[in-house]
């Protein structure tokens, strides 16, 4: 079975790319008229080659300065690298250019093809041969096959197939694993047919009838039809060049830098994390807040650049950034990219995607991201995926994720997620059965922990009487988490006994509340006024005239009291002394030993009451389970079987 690749030419304009691919496969690359009319390649062109074990698609770039762009869209892909220079020229500014892109885009292989070396003498040859080598020293052509051909006389051409063959047989093949994708450089619509677009599967592979996913646009679509190299297949795999028939799609709307991919793989952003780099030899260096035209994949557009150690990277020198971009794309992790100046339009440098999708890193919290985004360039699989989990935070992900985030296949990353799980790294919030994993990293739950109680004790500041925080203004003053991670948060920190409380309001578990002497005196007063009164409470009225405090005053005094459980409340205004609330239940528990049901008039006969507390009192019973409605009665509740209802607290 023979193996996919994609060979790329790259080279100065005019140096014979297009003329030694056709010596080649037979096939002239420039389709265009204008190409034809002017003699120059200005778009990229694609041709096809058996050689040996290989199945090559060849993708012809063109090398003038004003069609850089262009040959950055076909370089995006490629396996390996037909780097040409022309014997009668020599090296000139975009053999220069060409190189510094291939070496941006991490190609790792290639050759050199010295072509027209039928026009001067042999002498000069070998002085354009020792500057190619000097050129491609410390690149990844140093040391790269150098074939002198002729296209107009085939000299070389069989020296230069053995040379690729051999080249090819060292490219390891990656990918294969992953996702689909697929980035389009042409579209069209044939007769009869509809929308074709054409690309380099740059992974996985996909068949006639898939459903796959149209990027950035985030559109779901259907293959209807597969071709590679001029004939009909049935899939497509990475290594590949492909034309897709669509459907439900125009010509018009799909267009170069848009991918292809299987559904749910990729993300659309406008923000990439970044390491860039600029050339050596740039003239050029790269500024904090410089816009820049980005080229990811066969997509060119216009980004500014957030700088986030220093404002400027000097030629040679890198580090890490934000790209924001103009419009929506889509990377993966270590996907490589190339930035060239607005203007003049210059290559300045390229690098790496660390974040596809990345929060806004300000300036002002850099120095707390930066280690954590600078860990992302691990070659340790497991430290990435720490590293992207603690940049994450609660932000929901799945492992099939850290394929795209972290460079990791989806098999080793739940073997990686099960020993960090395991090893404490990560904490799992939800962990219910029938509930998806919402994995955490544990240091940033033990900040958002340490947030959380801070949070709370400046809350106690604000309010001195309260022993606990409701939670709807707890939840106020942490608005970054969704309710469900606050509330699994909130429990764990509960069983932990760091907070005290309940699922309704929530406390500093040391926290104590300060009386002033008025305050004590009038919680005193209180409590003896309830605890006599027994089952006929006083009212607001009443309490403010014998404490000599106002409503306003008097509502926090309550509420301390049944923080600490020495008031239970009923409802409304009426609360019970905890005594008395202890003899309701003993009571309410003898009638039933007596009888299967009671009523709101035995009830109130049995506590020397009135209808005004003992409705509310049912209705209390009712809604701790204790008794249960029916009709005009109350029988036994779910909680009756209980020996007691407790009123305790930590406080008491």
């Amino acid at each position: 079975m023979t193996r996919p690749l994609i060979l790329g030419t790259a080279g100065h304009i005019d140096h014979g790319k297009t003329a030694l691919i056709k010596a080649l496969t037979g096939v002239d690359t420039d389709r265009l008229p204008e190409e034809k009319k002017r003699g120059i390649t200005i778009d990229i062109g694609f041709a096809h080659l058996e050689l040996d074990a290989f199945n090559v698609g060849i993708v012809d770039v063109p090398g003038h300065e004003k069609f850089i762009r262009n040959m950055l869209a076909g370089a995006a892909g490629i396996d390996a690298a037909l780097f040409v220079v022309a014997a009668d020229d020599s090296v000139m500014p975009q053999t220069r250019e060409h190189l510094a892109i291939l070496e941006l885009l991490n190609i790792n292989h290639g050759v050199i093809g010295l072509t027209k070396c039928d026009l001067p003498d042999s002498s000069w040859t070998d002085l354009v041969e020792d500057e190619v080598r000097e050129l491609v020293g410390g690149t990844f052509l140093q040391g790269a096959p150098i074939v002198r051909t002729s296209a107009r006389t085939g000299e070389g051409i069989d020296s230069l197939r053995r040379a690729l063959s051999e080249v090819f047989q060292r490219v390891e093949i990656d990918r294969e694993d992953e996702p689909f994708r697929l980035a389009v450089d042409r579209s069209f619509v044939l007769e009869g047919l509809g929308t074709i677009v054409t690309g380099t599967v740059w992974s996985g592979s996909a068949h006639v009838g898939d459903e796959i996913e149209w990027m950035p646009l985030e559109k779901r679509i259907r293959i209807r039809g597969l071709q590679s190299h001029g004939h009909s297949v049935q899939s497509i795999q990475r290594g590949q060049r492909a034309a897709v028939h669509l459907a439900n799609v125009h010509h018009t709307e799909i267009h170069r830098g848009h991918e292809l991919a299987e559904a749910d793989y990729l993300k659309a952003s406008r923000r990439l994390t970044v390491r860039i780099r600029a050339l050596e030899d740039s003239t050029l260096p790269i500024k904090h807040r410089s816009r820049l035209r980005l080229h990811l994949g066969t997509r060119e557009v216009i980004s500014t650049v957030a700088l986030l150690e220093s404002n400027i990277i000097n030629p040679g020198d890198s580090q890490l950034a934000q790209l924001h971009c103009a419009d929506p794309i889509t990377a993966v992790y270590g996907q490589p990219f190339v930035v060239r100046a607005e203007s003049p339009v210059t290559t300045l440098g390229g690098g790496t995607v660390l974040q596809t999708a990345p929060e806004r890193i300000s300036r002002r919290s850099r120095h707390l991201i930066i280690p954590q985004t600078t860990a992302l360039e691990s070659t340790d699989p497991a430290i990435r995926i720490e590293a992207f989990a603690r940049l994450a935070g609660s932000d929901p992900w799945e492992s099939s994720d850290l394929w795209r985030e972290t460079g990791t296949p989806p098999e080793s990353a739940k073997d990686l997620l099960r020993q960090l799980v395991k090893s404490g790294r990560f904490v799992n919030l939800t962990g219910n059965e029938g509930s998806p994993d919402r994995l955490v990293h544990v240091e940033w739950l033990q900040e958002i922990e340490k947030h959380i109680l801070s949070t709370v004790k400046d809350l106690h500041e604000e309010s001195p009487l309260e022993l606990t925080v409701p939670f709807g203004r707890l939840r106020a003053q942490i608005p970054y988490l969704d309710a469900e991670v606050l509330d699994s948060i909130l429990k764990r920190m509960l069983d932990a006994e760091v907070l005290a409380g309940d699922a309704r309001s929530f406390g500093d578990y040391d926290f104590k509340p300060a009386l002033d002497e008025i305050q004590m005196k009038a919680r005193v007063r209180i409590l003896s006024e309830y605890e006599a009164r027994q089952f006929m409470p006083p009212d607001v009225a009443i309490l403010c005239e014998i404490t000599g405090l106002n409503v306003k005053d008097l509502k926090p005094v309550l509420q301390l009291c049944t923080s600490f459980g020495e008031l239970v409340h009923i409802g409304a205004e009426i609360f019970l002394h905890r005594n008395s609330y202890r003899e309701l239940l003993e009571i309410v528990r003898k009638m039933f030993e007596q009888s299967d049901s009671i009523t709101v008039s035995d009830l109130r006969e049995k506590l020397n009451s009135s209808r005004k507390f003992a409705i509310p009192i049912c209705e209390h019973l009712d809604r701790i389970g204790f008794t249960k409605r029916r009709g005009h009665d109350r029988v036994p509740g779910p909680r009756f079987d209980a020996s007691s209802t407790s009123t305790e607290s930590k406080y008491t």
